[in-house]
C-alpha cells in the first residue's frame, strides 16, 4: 500500500531520513503538513551552513582589462561560482525547514536565471537572497524586476526609450506571471516600454540602476489599463490579473503533483485562494485530495536525487573533499541540473526528460561515489544492509519483484547501495 506521509515528505522535501519518515507518520499526514510549511523557530541546520562571503566581482572596475587581468577575473569567478553551488547544495542538504528550502528551490527554476550568461556569482548571489527574503509573490516580483541578474539575463539593460527591448517585458508575462494566452503581443511591447531605463552595475549587485532620461514616461496600454507604467507599477498589475494566480498554481502543480497531468481545477481554486504567499499556496496543495490520492507519479529532478541522497546517507557537502565535491557537481552538470545555471529561460524540464540512457550512466557513476562514501564513513550498520533495511533508508514503499531480485544478487553493501540509488523506485515519486 502506498505511504502518503512518506509520499508527501518525498513531493515537499529534499529526501526524508528514516527518522522524519517514522515521526512524521506518527504525527499523521494534516500534523506533518503543518510543520513542513510553518516550522517552528529558528532553522538550526541551515545556520551551520553560512552565506559565503564574495566580495567584489572581480572584473568591477576593470573596463578594459588585459589578457592577464580577464584570465585572472575569470578565473575568480569560476571559484566564486563553485563556491555558492556548493554552499547551496551544502545547506539543502542540512537545513531543518527542507518545505521552504524545497519551494525556493522552485522559484529558481521559475525565475530561471544563469550564471552562464550573467557571468557574477555576485549578481546570483544577490538574487537568491532576494527570493529567500520575499514573503510573497507579489513581493518577489517588485524586488525581480530590478535584479541585475534577472535584468543582464533578458537584456534589459539594453532596453532604453530610443531602442526599446521586448525580452524581460515577454518573459514576466509569458514564464513568470501570466503565461501564454494571457495577453497579446501588444500588451509586451507596451511592457517593454514599461521596462525601459535600468541598466546594472558590476559594483552594485543589490540592484540595477534606473536612468530616468532613458525610460519611456509616456501612457502605455496594457491588459486594457492606461497608465504611465513603470517597473513596479507593471508588475503590480500583472500580479493583480486573475490569471497570475491560476498560472503560479499551475506551475507548482507541474513540479510537485504531476508533470504529465493538468492541474485539476478543484485543486487549483484551493491554490488560488492562498496565493500570493507561496508557502500557504504549498499547503493548499499538500494538503489537497488529489495530491493525496497517489495515481500521480513525479521523477525527481537531479538536484533532489542527489541531496535526497546526501541526507539518507548521513553525508554533507562541507565535510567532503575539494575532490568529491568536484565529482558531485560535476556530475550534476552531466545530469543537466546545476543550481545557479537553469538551461534556459524556461528553467529545467521535468519528468522523463531526466532518464535518458546517458543520464543514467552519470548517475550510476555518481550513485556509486555516494555508496562509497557511505560504505567507508558511517558506522551504524551499512555493512549489514539488506534490501528490507535499504527501502527504510531511502524512503521507498516497496520494491518491485525485479528490482528487489537485483538487489538481493548485490555481492557487496556498497553495491546494494548504488543500485538502490538508481532504481525505479528511487527514481520516481
Amino acid at each position: 500500500m502506498r505511504d502518503d506521509v512518506a509520499m508527501l515528505l518525498r513531493r515537499a522535501t529534499f529526501g526524508p531520513t528514516a527518522s522524519e519518515v517514522a515521526s512524521a507518520r506518527q504525527a499523521g499526514y494534516a500534523a506533518t503538513v503543518a510543520r513542513l510549511t510553518s516550522p517552528a523557530g529558528p532553522d538550526r541546520g541551515a545556520a551551520t551552513a553560512p552565506v559565503p562571503e564574495l566580495g567584489r566581482d572581480p572584473f568591477d572596475d576593470l573596463p578594459d582589462p588585459t589578457v592577464e587581468q580577464r584570465a585572472a577575473a575569470e578565473s575568480t569567478r569560476r571559484e566564486h561560482t563553485d563556491a555558492i553551488i556548493r554552499w547551496w547544495l551544502d545547506r539543502l542538504t542540512v537545513a531543518d525547514h527542507q518545505a521552504a528550502e524545497k519551494l525556493l528551490f522552485f522559484w529558481h527554476g521559475h525565475w530561471a536565471t544563469s550564471i552562464r550568461k550573467v557571468g557574477s556569482p555576485q549578481f546570483m548571489l544577490a538574487q537568491h537572497q532576494k527570493m529567500r527574503s520575499s514573503p510573497d509573490i507579489r513581493v518577489m516580483a517588485r524586488k525581480l524586476v530590478c535584479d541585475p541578474a534577472l535584468v543582464y539575463w533578458l537584456d534589459g539593460q539594453l532596453n532604453t526609450k530610443d531602442a526599446p527591448n521586448e525580452n524581460l517585458g515577454r518573459e514576466l508575462m509569458e514564464l513568470f506571471l501570466l503565461g501564454i494566452g494571457n495577453y497579446t503581443e501588444r500588451d509586451v511591447k507596451e511592457a517593454g516600454r514599461a521596462l525601459t531605463g535600468w541598466r546594472t552595475d558590476l559594483g552594485v549587485p543589490a540592484t540595477a540602476i534606473f536612468f530616468p532620461e532613458d525610460h519611456d514616461a509616456g501612457p502605455k496600454t496594457i491588459l486594457g489599463t492606461t497608465a504611465h507604467f513603470d517597473a513596479f507599477t507593471l508588475v503590480g498589475h500583472l500580479v493583480k490579473q486573475p490569471a497570475c494566480a491560476r498560472f503560479v498554481a499551475a506551475r507548482m502543480w507541474f513540479r510537485y503533483g504531476s508533470s504529465t497531468e493538468p492541474i485539476p481545477r478543484s485543486t487549483q481554486q484551493r491554490m488560488v485562494a492562498a496565493f500570493p504567499v507561496g508557502i500557504r499556496m504549498l499547503r493548499a496543495l499538500l494538503t489537497d485530495d488529489e495530491f493525496r490520492s497517489g495515481r500521480h507519479r513525479l521523477v525527481k529532478q537531479p538536484v533532489e536525487w542527489l541531496v535526497g541522497a546526501l541526507r539518507q546517507l548521513g553525508l554533507r557537502p562541507a565535510q567532503l573533499s575539494a575532490q568529491t565535491l568536484h565529482q558531485l557537481t560535476t556530475g550534476l552538470t552531466g545530469l543537466g541540473q546545476v543550481p545557479f545555471a537553469p538551461q534556459s529561460v524556461g528553467g529545467w524540464p521535468a519528468g522523463t526528460a531526466w532518464l535518458s540512457s546517458a543520464a543514467a550512466q552519470t548517475r550510476l557513476g555518481l550513485a556509486d561515489v555516494l555508496a562509497g562514501l557511505a560504505d567507508t564513513d558511517r558506522g551504524d550498520g551499512v555493512d549489514r544492509m539488506n534490501p528490507e533495511r535499504l527501502a527504510e533508508l531511502l524512503a521507498v514503499d516497496t520494491w518491485t519483484n525485479r528490482t528487489y531480485l537485483a538487489l538481493k544478487r548485490a555481492g557487496s553493501p556498497r553495491q546494494l547501495l548504488t543500485l538502490g540509488l538508481v532504481s525505479p523506485e528511487y527514481l520516481v515519486n
